[in-house]
C-alpha cells in the first residue's frame, strides 16, 4: 500500500468524517426551522392553520432553492469566480420562486397572496415580490453559510490532520537517523574480534544488538523511559570505546531520580554521536568526552563536552557548531516540544565544545 493511500485512509477515518452531513442532519436541520417559523408566524398572527398551511407551500421552495444554489450555482459559477453569470442566475431563479409561490397560494390559500402581510393583497406588487425574494434569499444565504462552515471546518481538519501526519513522519525519520558508519566501523571491529578470538565479541554483539532493538522499536513510540534512553547511549559509548584505545577518556555522570520520567526516544544520542564524528574521529592526540545527566524534580540538565579537534584549535577557521546530528536535535525539539519546555545551548569554550539542554521530561 502506498504512502499517499495510508494517508487518505487515516484523513477519511479520522477528519472527514467528523464532519460528515448526512441526510440526518438536514432532516433535523429543516424540521426544526420548520416548527420555528410556524410557531413564529402563528405568534404573531393568531392563526396556527393559516402558518402551517404558508409553510407548507413555501418551505419546499426555500428548500429547492437553497439546495440548487449550494450543490449546483456555487460549485458551477461562485468556485469558478464567474460571478457576474452567478448573480444573474440566482435573480432569476429568485424571480421563478416569486411566480410560483403566488400561484401556489392563490389557489391553495386563497385570492389574498399575502395572508401574513400588513394589507390584503390580490395582485403582484413591486413591495410584494421584493419582500418575498429577500426573504428567500435570507433563507438560501443562511443554509449556504452553514455548508461552508461545515466545508471549511473540513477541509481545516484535513490540513491539520495531513500536517500532523507529515510532523510524525519527519520525527520518525529524524529518531531513526544514526549515522550508518557506526555500524560499519562497530560490524569492522566485531569482526577484527572475532578473528582474534576476543572474548569481547560475544559482549560486544550483544551490546550491537540491544543498541539495534532500540533503534527499531523506540523510534515508534512518542516518549520512552528516560533510563531506557541512557542505557542506548552506554551502549553506543562502549561500542566507539572499541575504536579508540587509551587516547579516548569517557567520563560519565548520572544523578537525580530517572523514575518515571520520559523522554523522546533517540532524542539525546546525537549529541554523543557528534562528539565522536566532530570531534574523537578528527583528533591526533588524546580526546576528552564529558557527559553529565542531571534530572531535577522534572527538569533534565544534560551537558556534553568534548574536546575541539587540534587542527580546528590551530586553524583560523571556526569550527561547525555540530553538523546534522545537532541539526536533528534542534529539529526534534521544534517538532516534539513546546518551546517553553526547553532550552538548547552550544558554545565553544577552554578548547571544548560544549552542548547543554534543559528540557521538561
Amino acid at each position: 500500500m502506498s504512502i499517499n493511500t495510508d494517508v487518505d485512509s487515516f484523513l477519511n477515518k479520522n477528519s472527514s468524517k467528523s464532519f460528515e452531513i448526512n441526510y440526518k442532519h438536514h432532516i433535523i436541520f429543516w424540521v426544526i426551522y420548520f416548527i420555528f417559523n410556524s410557531l413564529r408566524y402563528s405568534n404573531i398572527h393568531q392563526d396556527f392553520m393559516l402558518s402551517l398551511r404558508m409553510n407548507l407551500i413555501g418551505f419546499p421552495i426555500h428548500m429547492a432553492i437553497a439546495y440548487f444554489n449550494v450543490y449546483y450555482l456555487m460549485p458551477k459559477f461562485v468556485f469558478k469566480k464567474k460571478y457576474i453569470s452567478y448573480t444573474f442566475l440566482v435573480i432569476a431563479t429568485l424571480f421563478l420562486m416569486l411566480l410560483v409561490k403566488y400561484s401556489l397560494t392563490y389557489y391553495f390559500i386563497g385570492p389574498n397572496v399575502w395572508p401574513e402581510g400588513p394589507e390584503e393583497l390580490k395582485g403582484l406588487t413591486l413591495n410584494y415580490a421584493t419582500t418575498m425574494m429577500v426573504g428567500e434569499l435570507y433563507v438560501s444565504s443562511f443554509v449556504a453559510a452553514i455548508k461552508l462552515t461545515i466545508d471549511w471546518l473540513k477541509e481545516h481538519s484535513k490540513l491539520h490532520e495531513l500536517e500532523k501526519r507529515q510532523l510524525s513522519t519527519e520525527l520518525r525519520f529524524l529518531r531513526s537517523q544514526i549515522s550508518p558508519h557506526f555500524f560499519f566501523n562497530t560490524l569492522n571491529n566485531i569482526y577484527s574480534l572475532t578473528l582474534e578470538k576476543s572474548d569481547k565479541a560475544p559482549e560486544v554483539i550483544l551490546k550491537l544488538s540491544e543498541l539495534m532493538r532500540y533503534l527499531l522499536y523506540a523510534t515508534k513510540k512518542n516518549k520512552q523511559d528516560l533510563k531506557s534512553e541512557l542505557d542506548c547511549i552506554q551502549n553506543y559509548l562502549d561500542l566507539e570505546r572499541l575504536r579508540f584505545d587509551e587516547s579516548l577518556n569517557i567520563n560519565i555522570s548520572i544523578s537525580g531520580d530517572l523514575e518515571g520520567k520520559r523522554i523522546s526516544p533517540m532524542l539525546l544520542i546525537p549529541v554523543i554521536e557528534n562528539c565522536f564524528k566532530h570531534g574523537a574521529s578528527k583528533n591526533i592526540g588524546d580526546m576528552v568526552i564529558d557527559i553529565d545527566v542531571k534530572v531535577s524534580e522534572d527538569l533534565l540538565h544534560f551537558k556534553v563536552s568534548n574536546t575541539i579537534p587540534e587542527q580546528s584549535a590551530d586553524s583560523l577557521i571556526p569550527i561547525r557548531s555540530g553538523g546534522i546530528g545537532l541539526s536533528n536535535l534542534k529539529k526534534r525539539l521544534e517538532l516534539g516540544y513546546k518551546k517553553e519546555d526547553y532550552h538548547l545551548s552550544i558554545y565553544e569554550k577552554d578548547n571544548m565544545f560544549n552542548v547543554i539542554l534543559k528540557l521538561k521530561v
